[in-house]
């Protein structure tokens, strides 16, 4: 009989669901996009009820095409979008609001007022990570104080809060398990990613009650059981990750300088930096990259905003591609005298300038600019975001300028063989590209094999991981520093 592990992987514009076999070779995948909305400038939300139909959707058509019963699924592993906030009531499980999601920019004002008070330097301390609308925290104090008597609800102990895989959780076991994991509580802005705990301080200085939030749990660990009448019979459930860390253990990112890229809607950039939190003096972030036995293990992480999303405002904002994979195809036909930069600062720019006021803008438009020539400034956009991250990480970590020479890429960006060679060429680090796409799930189902014996140690896990094809520099160090140095100047117009 064979048996597998079910991931769900629910992402900012779409929900998939992923069976693995026991030689983490997928047996079906299944994908649901969901819609987005936009209720004002710099807000974005998700309906609660479109993450978990679509889960839900995914994961029994997911079955059904591998001919796979609950009986035959040795466990369930959860990824999910970080830092998107929700707030139900415990006792029907009623959302008090839509989902708001990690882009929302909403809490800028809240973030720029604790940041004049001076308590920034006391939140990174001890989560890690900046005052900035991104994190859940302020998000979770925007919906106590604005949603009619959610605060009084919420002081009696009948909401509670959670990021989407808590949400998930709850509704999956049918309301058993209020629970989270460690890497999402350190995006949260009230995790002491030190202590590995809740900090009282900072929920004080953000008003959250201590009543509305979850347990924290390993990545691996026993998270209940799935109710029996959603798949026919109960199902355990025994990992969950963030996203961008179960893309790490996806692209079996151990071994501390190991480092990782997606490509999704933002880019993620995040580098292992083993048993010790590396402090940045360059706007990264300093997070949980996994904990398992009760052991964490940290990063350094750089976040943007914008990748994926460029290419959707060409598509659907510009209208002048039909598709994602017809931006490449443009790209690779661009006029190589014109020097058109795509500074895509749509909501902000993430790290390493941490800017939510700035808005984009395009820098080099000539008569002869075309569709050609905007396709390729989208894509190198992501290309000159993650050479400053990189930068920013070897300054931050002398320690893994070595190692910062090797970049592990996923995302459906990833599939572009045009954007993957100008990475290599922008960044000058060899790009490797997995035989296994689906990293980001793949994480996800490994932390539950791994919980559940159906998968090995991670030693061996890692050294399964496979290469499809890796992109070497090929752009001479002369033209690549004049075109950092275009992009350079072109971020700094704007942060003026």
């Amino acid at each position: 009989m064979t048996r597998y592990v079910l991931a769900i992987d629910q992402g900012t514009t779409s929900t998939r669901a992923i069976l693995f076999r026991a030689d983490m070779s997928i047996a079906s995948l299944v994908q649901r996009e969901f819609p987005q909305h936009f209720p004002a400038d710099g807000q974005v939300e998700h309906d609660p009820e479109d993450l978990w139909s679509t889960s839900i959707e995914t994961c029994r058509e997911a079955m059904r095409q591998a001919g796979a019963a609950a009986r035959d699924i040795v466990a369930i592993g959860m990824t999910n979008q970080r830092e998107t906030t929700l707030v139900w009531e415990r006792t029907k499980g009623q959302p008090l609001h839509r989902a708001i999601v990690w882009q929302d920019r909403r809490t800028a004002d809240l973030c720029a007022r604790l940041r004049a008070d001076g308590h920034e330097p006391l939140f990174a301390a001890k989560t890690g990570l900046l005052l900035d609308p991104y994190f859940s925290g302020t998000k979770l104090g925007w919906l106590l104080d604005h949603v009619p008597g959610a605060r009084d609800l919420a002081t009696r102990g009948e909401l509670a809060f959670g990021t989407v895989d808590s949400y998930l959780l709850w509704r999956l076991t049918g309301g058993k398990v209020h629970a989270t994991d460690a890497t999402n509580a350190s995006r949260t802005l009230i995790f002491d990613i030190h202590q590995g705990c809740w900090d009282d301080q900072l929920l004080a200085l953000l008003g959250i009650p201590s009543s509305v939030l979850p347990e924290v749990r390993d990545c691996a660990a026993d998270f209940g059981l799935t109710d029996p009448q959603i798949f026919g019979a109960a199902i355990p459930i025994c990992g969950i990750a963030g996203d961008q860390q179960a893309a790490l253990i996806g692209q079996a990112c151990f071994a501390p300088g190991a480092l990782k890229s997606t490509y999704g809607t933002g880019c993620f950039a995040v580098l292992n930096t083993g048993r010790t939190p590396v402090t940045s003096n360059n706007k990264l972030l300093t997070t949980i990259a996994y904990q398992l036995g009760g052991e964490r293990s940290y990063a350094l992480e750089g976040s943007i905003f914008v990748a994926g999303a460029a290419v959707q405002w060409l598509r659907d904002g510009l209208r002048v591609v039909d598709s994602a994979e017809a931006a490449s195809a443009r790209a690779a036909i661009a006029d190589p005298t014109q020097e058109v930069i795509l500074v895509p600062a749509f909501v902000g720019l993430g790290a390493p300038y941490w800017r939510p006021d700035v808005r984009g803008a395009l820098f080099g438009l000539t008569r002869a600019t075309g569709p050609a020539e905007l396709a390729q400034a989208a894509l190198e956009s992501v290309c000159f975001q993650t050479a400053d991250l990189l930068a920013a990480m070897r300054a931050d970590w002398p320690a893994a300028k070595d190692a910062l020479k090797i970049l592990r890429v996923d995302g459906g960006m990833a599939n572009s063989d045009w954007t993957m060679q100008r990475l290599a060429d922008l960044t000058g680090c060899l790009v490797d590209r997995p035989q296994v796409r689906e990293t980001t799930a793949r994480g996800a189902a490994y932390l539950a094999g791994l919980h559940s014996g159906f998968f090995p140690e991670p030693d061996r896990f890692a050294a399964q991981w496979q290469c499809e094809r890796r992109f070497t520099p090929q752009m001479d160090a002369a033209m690549r520093e004049r075109k950092l140095a275009a992009w350079s100047s072109a971020v700094q117009r704007l942060l003026r």
